[in-house]
């Protein structure tokens, strides 16, 4: 007879950022990529805005793995249906360690923006360890069923931009449909739906408008 057993133990991640944090930096974003990114690579989506006045973090989502079944290109993810709990943790503490490292605390405008797996990831970080935040961007993907109206009340002066593409495959009508329902009642005043034509992909013509 197998038995699983548990351990704690200490590891080292990476992030990538965008620019330079200085004086001139008016809005400071953390942007949480989808599946199968790196992050070094999903911050080529921010590279159109003003480089003076943005600087972009994007943590990097632990697990690892060669895509397309080729051993040439790496992406990752941040979590799947096994041990989803504890998964969740594991990432919460190390999006915790970047928020410090890059002293987000003190931001004077804080964007949070979450895509596709990121949405779920950047939500869960937000309502457990109550993120305050300018902005909270959440594209083509779908806020976790555990959360509700009550984790988000401490943001009563954040605003909330569900954007996703009518073409997204991985976003049917009836799924679109039941997410948006549920939007606007976790965001009943504050929220904003923008749509545009295209699938599971980056709109950067929204995120510019947002800098």
């Amino acid at each position: 007879m197998s038995t699983e057993k548990q351990l704690s133990y200490q590891i080292t991640n990476t992030y990538s950022v965008l620019n330079d944090f200085t004086s001139k930096t008016k809005t400071v974003w953390l942007v949480c990529h989808g599946i199968g990114y790196l992050s070094r690579y999903f911050l080529r989506h921010f590279h159109h805005l003003d480089a003076e006045e943005n600087y972009i973090i994007a943590p990097q989502a632990q697990a690892k793995y060669y895509l397309n079944n080729e051993y040439k290109h790496v992406g990752a993810s941040w979590l799947t249906k096994e041990r989803t709990q504890m998964e969740s943790e594991n990432v919460l503490n190390y999006l915790d360690e970047v928020y410090k490292a890059e002293n987000l605390e003190n931001s004077s405008r804080l964007i949070i923006l979450g895509y596709s797996q990121g949405v779920s990831v950047a939500s869960r970080w937000i309502a457990k360890r109550k993120i305050p935040c300018d902005e909270y961007i959440m594209h083509s993907g779908k806020l976790p069923a555990e959360l509700t109206r009550e984790d988000f009340q401490f943001l009563n002066k954040t605003n909330f931009t569900f954007i996703y593409g009518t073409e997204d495959a991985y976003l049917k009508n009836g799924i679109i449909k039941v997410e948006e329902k549920r939007l606007n009642e976790l965001f009943p005043s504050n929220l904003k739906i923008r749509t545009y034509k295209g699938g599971h992909e980056i709109n950067t013509k929204f995120i510019a408008e947002f800098a």
